[in-house]
């Protein structure tokens, strides 16, 4: 019943777990493993897409995933150092470093002692996020397309819809804006929007007339785009057969979904790679920092790299607003909804929506994995 790749085929004398050894499985908690010493940094596959989207040599492309994964380390060490006077963090593939902005000076030696470098600001984390969560309170208009903390500028940044920028309605949310904190406006040509379209990640399933794409297995099922379907709703596989129906799902405010699996389906730790890259095995859901390289998987662009631009980001799609979210440069297009985020072999997040297209560009928003999985109480499928 099932299309399998010739990883998949091996796979699953090894690492597929059974429809009746799925269902039995209690849930846990979220999986959080940070990637393990000693593998390489990713698949030949991966090194090829990175090569090819961030025009690295194989060299370089190496060196950026080795960085990025010190980074990864390096970001809970010197949180951990700043304490309540973390002010967020971001990588620099230029220098390969993790940057830590810092409300208190004088805890930067103990910063850089964890790997950090240092940049002195006026307003720690809680302050700014306490400013995203007034605008969160807020009724946007159509006009407003996201809104998010950036930490290289210690304030909170909307951005606007060029065209619409001074309708009466944005500007009374802009005011309101300013009231809860220091802010930045960015004009922006592009409207978000999801990417569903008319168990393995970035495979599709059709809920209906509705086409989306798997996020990634776990033990029980796989989770997906929250807008893709409703609770209860039928879930059929890429071959139409059922797979099972959707256990939970929030849309809009959140933007992921659960569904089980059985009636002869079963859960691999892989995601597609589609004939551009090897499938990849997924062995964590370590997050990866602002500035790091990514990859996405889906049913209609396939795979696709870029670079991590904002977290915690609330985007105002026409059905609502949805919360922290994760931006990226990835480009995707309709019927990607819901399939996978990936950085090296960690799970990052669900494909929510975006702008543009895989021919002319564009960004792309997903919901990260790790609240999926508190959420539901779910454990992440690995190798």
């Amino acid at each position: 019943m099932r299309r399998m790749t010739a990883l998949r085929t091996a796979l699953s004398a090894l690492l597929v777990v059974g429809t009746g050894a799925v269902l039995g499985t209690a849930p846990a908690a979220a999986a959080e493993d940070a990637p393990k010493a000693g593998r390489a940094p990713a698949s030949s596959g991966v090194l090829a897409a990175m090569q090819r989207d961030f025009g690295l040599t194989r060299s370089q492309a190496e060196a950026r995933l080795a960085a990025e994964k010190e980074a990864t380390a390096v970001e809970k060490r010197a949180k951990a150092a700043a304490g309540t006077d973390y002010a967020g963090s971001w990588f620099s593939p230029e220098s390969g470093r993790l940057t830590v902005a810092l409300a208190d000076p004088s805890k930067a030696a103990e910063v850089r002692a964890a790997g950090a470098t240092v940049k002195p600001v006026a307003r720690n984390a809680r302050q700014l996020e306490a400013n995203l969560r007034r605008l969160d309170s807020l009724k946007a208009p159509s006009g407003v397309s996201s809104w998010s903390v950036d930490w290289k500028t210690n304030k909170v940044v909307v951005e606007v819809q060029a065209d619409r920028q001074h309708d009466n309605d944005v500007e009374r949310f802009l005011a309101q804006a300013r009231d809860a904190g220091p802010l930045t406006v960015r004009a922006t040509d592009h409207e978000p929007t999801t990417f569903a379209a008319g168990t393995v990640g970035g495979d599709p399933y059709y809920t209906g007339n509705v086409r989306c794409s798997i996020g990634f297995s776990v033990h029980g099922g796989f989770v997906t785009a929250g807008h893709c379907g409703g609770t209860g709703q039928a879930v059929n596989g890429w071959d139409r057969s059922y797979i099972g129906n959707f256990r939970g799902s929030s849309f809009p405010g959140n933007d992921y979904a659960w569904v089980n699996v059985g009636s002869g389906w079963w859960t691999v730790p892989v995601v597609l790679g589609w004939g551009t890259v090897s499938d990849q095995l997924v062995r964590g859901s370590a997050g990866a920092p602002v500035g790091a390289s990514i990859c996405r998987s889906g049913s209609t662009s396939h795979w696709h790299c870029g670079t991590v631009l904002a977290k915690n980001e609330t985007v105002n799609y026409s059905q609502g607003a949805v919360h922290q979210m994760t931006k990226t440069s990835a480009c995707a297009e309709p019927g990607d909804s819901g399939g996978s985020f990936i950085s090296g072999d960690q799970a990052q997040g669900v494909t929510s929506g975006g702008w543009g297209n895989c021919g002319s560009g564009g960004e792309t928003w997903h919901q990260p994995v790790n609240e999926i999985l508190n959420r539901y109480g779910l454990t992440l499928h690995t190798a």
